[in-house]
């Protein structure tokens, strides 16, 4: 019941009513270890909903990188483990960043919290988990994005074990 819930909950926020931003499409590979100590890989389908919508100015004034941003998604995988979250996201044009010149590249860290059910697939030991993701996209000249991400979900030791997943991903972005 509380899948429905949170659902739903998903769905209101996602309303084009209260701000624009990006949907992104992703895909990827779920339980990927450098190390090769992976156990469940599996592959990740993404969907979020970022706002532009900024919640908090944390920096200063003449650097817009300190938005902090509302984001709301789903994770699901080919084991039908499925994980509901929703976070907060900085976005900050890596041109501008580096040389003070405009360019096609942005950079978007993200952290969010959520509801992770895992089906057949591999046990994080928590129903409650934290998402760490780093994102570089390509932002074409109609304004959708190509990017890449690299992700972390853990529940931070709040349950009996906490062993962690690693995704890494490509997406695709388009304004709404």
């Amino acid at each position: 019941m509380p899948f429905f819930k949170i659902l739903i909950f998903i769905i209101f926020i996602c309303n084009p009513v209260f701000a624009v931003g990006y949907d992104v499409f992703g895909l990827g590979a779920f339980d990927v270890k450098f190390d090769g100590s992976s156990t469940n890989q599996a592959i990740d389908f993404r969907y979020e909903r970022r706002f532009d919508k900024i919640l908090v100015d944390i920096g200063p004034e003449a650097d817009n990188f300190f938005y902090l941003k509302p984001f709301a998604g789903i994770e699901v995988t080919s084991d039908s483990a499925y994980y509901i979250l929703g976070g907060v996201y900085l976005e900050d044009n890596l041109g501008q960043l580096f040389v003070g010149e405009k360019s096609n590249y942005i950079f978007t860290p993200s952290f969010g919290a959520g509801y992770y059910d895992d089906g057949d697939g591999k046990q994080l030991g928590n129903d409650l988990e934290f998402r760490t993701t780093l994102e570089i996209s390509y932002e074409m000249k109609d304004k959708s994005r190509i990017g890449f991400s690299f992700g972390h979900i853990s529940n931070a030791n709040l349950g009996n074990k906490n062993p962690g997943v690693e995704i890494i991903s490509l997406s695709y972005q388009f304004p709404y």
